[in-house]
């Protein structure tokens, strides 16, 4: 499998007047292959969203580098970062907030397939086709975010992220806000969608136990730095360990991460 995407001492740093600069992430790196899951684990606070916004170019990169398919887009000017944006995609941890109150999902799903020229009834054809892969009668489209429960408005951030056919799917705590029943239904969608199309993901969870049952490898962040390479745990931005999610969750060798383990399995 060839790499994706490469992160090489990726740092942010805030400023702010009168304050001292803030290091939400501190020199992390990782790789990423084709088809291959990368969970990124960490209390809040620890640099997960951060580091995932720096991957979608969101947020400016202080240090480091960030290479996708082997070409540098860590200072891509805005007017090229739809070339990012149609490569990685992101599923939010709100799904309801993540789409305007005042248009359909239909139309959320849609407004990218519009951006790049698609002809109305194309898109909607295509809109439908996207609601069905992931679980929804086309009918859904022509509903308002309000009008669905939080699990079929995940389902259709999925589908507005599938519209541009990335090939690295970013999901922010996207099971966190629902109800394990529900939580289960997406993690098997985002599995089904992983065998089909050979996605490549950044699952982003404070669950260990859903990154066990998910990930490949792992990235726990502890000071938002990475301290080990494989598995990967973020504490206040730094990698605290690295492994194979069921070395890591069955043998912990940092303290940190023996509490993020209790706090799920004990």
């Amino acid at each position: 499998m060839s790499t994706l995407l490469e992160a090489e001492h990726l740092t942010k740093i805030f400023t702010q007047r009168g304050q001292e600069p803030f290091k939400a992430v501190d020199d992390v790196s990782f790789s990423l292959k084709e088809g291959e899951t990368l969970g990124i684990v960490g209390e809040s606070g620890s640099g997960k969203s951060t580091l995932a916004k720096l991957i979608t170019r969101l947020t400016d990169i202080t240090e480091g580098t960030l290479r996708f398919e082997g070409k540098d887009i860590t200072k891509l000017k805005p007017s090229r970062l739809k070339e990012v944006y149609g490569n990685i995609q992101m599923v939010f941890q709100n799904p309801v907030g993540s789409f305007d109150p005042r248009r359909t999902l239909g139309d959320g799903i849609g407004e990218s397939l519009r951006n790049r020229g698609m002809k109305k009834e194309d898109v909607e054809k295509r809109v439908r086709e996207l609601l069905e892969q992931c679980g929804l009668d086309g009918e859904y489209a022509k509903r308002y975010p309000h009008e669905v429960s939080g699990g079929q408005c995940q389902r259709a951030a999925i589908a507005r992220a599938l519209a541009v056919e990335p090939k690295v799917l970013i999901c922010d705590e996207a099971t966190s806000a629902l109800d394990v029943t529900i939580q289960k239904q997406i993690m098997e969608l985002l599995e089904e969608l992983k065998e089909k199309h050979g996605l490549s993901f950044i699952f982003i969870c404070h669950n260990l136990a859903l990154v066990q049952m998910f990930c490949d490898k792992v990235l726990v962040l502890y000071e938002g730095k990475v301290r080990f390479l494989l598995l990967f745990l973020l504490y206040e931005g730094k990698v605290v360990e690295s492994g194979i999610p069921d070395d890591i969750i069955n043998n912990p060798k940092e303290e940190y991460t023996q509490k993020l383990v209790d706090a799920v399995f004990s």
